[in-house]
């Protein structure tokens, strides 16, 4: 296919010789920041997440941006602080595959095989492009705020508040993209690799996407307990309009903290996978 004659930006392996091995930090941030360079390269893998995220954050503050009155535990909060997180996790799923979708081309042009015959660690082969997803998720996530703010949105925490949403947005991103890079692993397909991504896409309607989570009951409301998004979006909302509240700082860093473990063991079983087939 014409889409995978892209241009490598080569990884300099000149000093990776035995005796003489980068450690394996420089071998992440070299492999993040080849990935980072990729993905800047083309800027529309980037836009499309960020304005269907800011297009559904515009309409829900114009539909309903009065619903605060009415739900008991949102009176007097701005409900735009309750759902700009809602926002910010919807550009974490749209954008989760766009790093992994870097990994599908170097496995398609064989350029990944040759990757794994130099000394570069295994884990730096994962960790790359999943930190590389978590940094595009964070500069996602910024750009929302910034739109958030030009609405009116006055966090309760300041901008320390808006920067530790930032933070749980990159957690919660290195999750997503380890799932995306088994997925390019597993398959080798840019479609499969992509339709992965949408896989996640109904937990964040499996949890308390537009009332708090006191007002759910029955199926949905134990689905959303067990969801891990739902910890997430109660850490960030906290953050928007209640102020610093430890335990639920403490259950969203866990949850994505468990994510994310998670789907890099996910990506580690891929490779495993992938290489015991050659």
């Amino acid at each position: 296919m014409s889409s995978m004659t892209t241009t490598h930006s080569p990884i300099r392996i000149g000093s990776l010789k035995p005796g003489a091995r980068l450690a394996l930090p420089a071998q992440i941030a070299m492999i993040t920041r080849r990935n980072l360079l990729t993905i800047f390269r083309t800027p529309e893998a980037i836009l499309p997440p960020i304005a269907i995220s800011i297009f559904f954050l515009i309409i829900y503050e114009s539909t309903l941006g009065g619903a605060s009155n009415f739900l008991p535990g949102l009176a007097g909060n701005s409900y735009l602080g309750f759902i700009l997180p809602l926002s910010i996790v919807s550009a974490s799923l749209s954008g989760a595959g766009i790093a992994a979708q870097n990994l599908v081309r170097d496995v398609a042009s064989g350029y990944f095989d040759k990757l794994l015959l130099t000394p570069v660690s295994r884990a730096a082969l994962l960790l790359g492009p999943i930190f590389a997803g978590a940094v595009i998720l964070g500069i996602q996530a910024s750009i929302v705020i910034g739109v958030g703010l030009l609405l009116g949105l006055e966090p309760e925490t300041g901008l320390g508040g808006l920067l530790a949403v930032v933070g749980l947005a990159i957690l919660l991103g290195t999750g997503f993209a380890g799932f995306t890079v088994s997925a390019a692993l597993g398959s080798g397909s840019a479609a499969a690799t992509q339709g992965a991504s949408f896989l996640f896409f109904p937990l964040t309607f499996l949890t308390a996407s537009f009332v708090p989570l006191n007002l759910l009951s029955g199926w949905l409301r134990t689905a959303a307990e067990i969801n891990p998004i739902t910890y997430v979006l109660e850490a960030m909302r906290s953050l928007m309009l209640r102020g610093w509240e430890g335990d639920a700082l403490l259950k969203g860093v866990l949850a994505c903290l468990i994510l994310a473990v998670a789907m890099y063991a996910l990506a580690t079983f891929a490779l495993r996978a992938r290489t015991r087939r050659k």
